[in-house]
C-alpha cells in the first residue's frame, strides 16, 4: 500500500470530509450574520457541500487500498464505497427536512450543522484502522444524534427519547472503550488494528481468557450502536419521541456506519478467533430477528412500528457481515444496505408529510387515505413490499441475494430464520397498504395540510412529494437493475 498506487496526494483523500467541515462552518458564519433570515442558503450550502463530496467519491471510487495520516485511516473502495453511502442518506434526509422544520419552526442552521457533524463522523468512522481514531469518529458519529433527537424540546415524547439515548448512550461507548483498553494492554501498548493483532500472535494472547472478554465487550458496543438485541432498548423510544425526519436520517446512517466498522473491527482484529465472535454474532442476529418482526406485529404507532423493522434489518445485514469472508459475501451485503437505505428514506418521506399534515403516526389514521391524498397513498405501495421483501420490487432480489450468499458462507441457522421472519414482515407492512384502501375514514382524524409549509415561496412545496415520487418507482428499478449493482459491489476491496 503506497502512496505511489493513488495518483492524488495522501492529503486529498479526506477531501470529502474537508468539504463537509467547511460547509459546516460556512453555515454556522452565514447563520449568525443573518440571524437566520436566509434559511434558502442555508439549505442550499449543506447541498452543495454533500454533492461535492458525492462527485469527488464518484470520481475516484476504485482506489487500491492506501494508509494515510500515520496510518490511522486507510481508504478503498470498501470505504468509499460506504462513505459514499453516508453522504446519499445525509443528501436525501436534509432534503426531506426543510419543510418539516419550517413547519416546526425550529432553527434550520442547528440541524444542518448537527447533520454534517454526523455524517462527518461518519466518514472517519468507515475509514478509521486505528481504536482511538475509531472510538472518536464513533463519538462524534453518535453525539450529533443525540442532540438531533431531542430537536423539538417541548415535546414530552422527545424529551423522554433523549434521556433514555444519552443514558444508553453513555454506557456503551463506555464498555466499547473498555474492551479496547484490554486488546491494548494485551498487545504491549498497541493502538493500530493490524499491529494488535501481530503484538498478540506474538504474545500468544490468543489463547487468553482475556481476549475473550476483550471480545464480549467490544462486541457488546457495538451492539448497542447496531440496535440489535438485547442491546436495542433505546430504538422504540427514539424513534417514537424524535423527530420524524431525524429518525429517517440515524435509521440509515446506523445501518451504514455500524456494518462498515464491525467488518473491520472484526475481520482485522480477531481473524484467529472468528469462529467464537462468529457465533456471537449469529445469535445477536437471530435475536435481532426474531424478537424485531414479532413485536413489530403488534405496533400501533407507525414510527414505533418501523423501530423494529430497523432492528430486524441489522439482523439481516448481519448475515451478510458473517458472509464476508466467502465470494461476494461484502457485495451482498453492499447490495442489501444500499437498497435498504433508499427504501426506509422513502418510507419516512412519506410519514413526515402526513404526520405534518395531520399531527399524528398511528397507523389507523392511515385508513381511508386513498380519497384524500392520491401521491401519499401510492407512493408507499410498491416501497412497503420491497422492505418485506416481496417481489418484484428491488428488496426481494436484495434479500435473495444476500440469503443465497450467506447460506454459502455456512450460517445455515440464520437464513431459514430469516425467511421465516420476512414472512411475518410482509404481515405488517401490507396491513398498513390494505388500511390505506379498505380502511374506514374516522371522522376524528384531522387532516389538515399546513399553511406554514405551503405557503413559502423560497422553498418548493413539494418537495417531500417529489422525494416520495422519485423513490416509489426506485423501488421496481433497482429491482430490474439489480445485475449492475451486484456487479460494482463484487469489485469492492476492502
Amino acid at each position: 500500500m503506497k502512496n505511489t498506487d493513488y495518483f492524488l496526494p495522501s492529503n486529498l483523500l479526506i477531501f470529502p470530509e474537508f468539504v463537509l467541515i467547511t460547509g459546516s462552518i460556512i453555515i454556522l458564519i452565514v447563520d449568525s450574520i443573518s440571524k437566520g433570515k436566509t434559511p434558502l442558503l442555508l439549505y442550499r450550502i449543506s447541498l452543495v457541500s454533500l454533492s461535492t463530496s458525492i462527485s469527488f467519491l464518484l470520481w475516484k471510487s476504485d482506489a487500491e487500498p492506501i494508509s494515510v495520516a500515520y496510518e490511522t485511516l486507510q481508504f478503498s473502495t470498501f470505504s468509499n464505497m460506504f462513505r459514499f453511502f453516508l453522504l446519499i442518506c445525509s443528501l436525501l434526509s436534509i432534503s426531506l427536512s426543510i419543510d418539516y422544520i419550517r413547519c416546526t419552526k425550529t432553527a434550520l442552521a442547528e440541524f444542518l450543522f448537527f447533520t454534517l457533524t454526523a455524517c462527518l463522523g461518519g466518514l472517519f468512522l468507515c475509514c478509521a484502522t486505528d481504536s482511538i481514531t475509531i472510538f472518536v469518529s464513533l463519538e462524534c458519529f453518535s453525539l450529533s444524534p443525540y442532540l438531533l433527537s431531542g430537536y423539538t424540546k417541548k415535546d414530552v415524547r422527545t424529551n423522554e427519547a433523549i434521556m433514555k439515548f444519552l443514558l444508553m448512550g453513555g454506557v456503551s461507548p463506555s464498555v466499547l472503550l473498555y474492551g479496547f483498553s484490554l486488546s491494548y494492554g494485551l498487545s504491549g501498548g498497541e493502538i493500530q488494528l493490524v499491529r494488535i493483532v501481530d503484538k498478540l500472535l506474538s504474545n500468544q494472547m490468543f489463547e487468553s481468557g482475556a481476549i475473550y472478554t476483550s471480545i464480549a465487550f467490544i462486541l457488546a458496543g457495538m451492539g448497542f450502536k447496531l440496535s440489535s438485541v438485547p442491546f436495542h432498548q433505546w430504538t422504540p423510544d427514539v424513534y417514537e419521541g424524535s423527530p420524524t425526519p431525524v429518525v429517517a436520517f440515524f435509521s440509515v446512517t446506523s445501518k451504514v456506519a455500524a456494518p462498515a466498522l464491525s467488518t473491520r473491527l472484526f475481520g482485522i482484529l480477531f481473524p484467529y478467533l472468528s469462529s467464537e465472535w462468529h457465533m456471537a454474532l449469529g445469535v445477536l442476529a437471530i435475536l435481532s430477528m426474531v424478537v424485531g418482526n414479532l413485536i413489530a406485529v403488534t405496533q400501533t404507532s407507525t414510527k414505533r412500528m418501523l423501530a423494529y423493522p430497523s432492528i430486524s434489518q441489522m439482523g439481516y445485514i448481519m448475515i451478510g457481515i458473517l458472509a464476508a469472508d466467502s465470494e461476494n459475501g461484502y457485495a451482498s451485503m453492499i447490495t442489501y444496505t444500499f437498497i435498504h437505505i433508499l427504501m426506509n428514506l422513502g418510507t419516512f418521506a412519506r410519514i413526515t408529510s402526513f404526520g405534518s399534515r395531520t399531527g399524528t403516526d398511528s397507523i389507523r389514521d392511515y385508513a381511508g387515505l386513498y380519497m384524500k391524498d392520491p401521491v401519499l397513498t401510492f407512493s408507499p405501495v410498491p416501497r412497503l413490499p420491497s422492505l418485506g421483501g416481496i417481489p418484484p420490487p428491488a428488496g426481494f432480489f436484495a434479500k435473495l441475494y444476500l440469503f443465497r450468499h450467506g447460506w454459502k458462507a455456512g450460517p445455515y441457522s440464520l437464513v431459514p430464520v430469516a425467511l421465516v421472519t420476512s414472512v411475518i414482515s410482509i404481515y405488517y407492512y401490507l396491513k398498513i397498504i390494505k388500511l390505506m384502501f379498505t380502511g374506514r375514514n374516522d371522522a376524528s382524524t384531522i387532516y389538515i395540510q399546513n399553511p406554514s409549509i405551503y405557503s413559502s415561496t423560497s422553498i418548493s412545496k413539494s418537495s417531500i412529494e417529489i422525494a416520495m415520487i422519485v423513490r416509489a418507482p426506485a423501488s421496481i428499478l433497482l429491482g430490474i437493475l439489480i445485475d449492475p449493482i451486484i456487479g460494482i459491489s463484487q469489485n469492492t476491496l476492502f
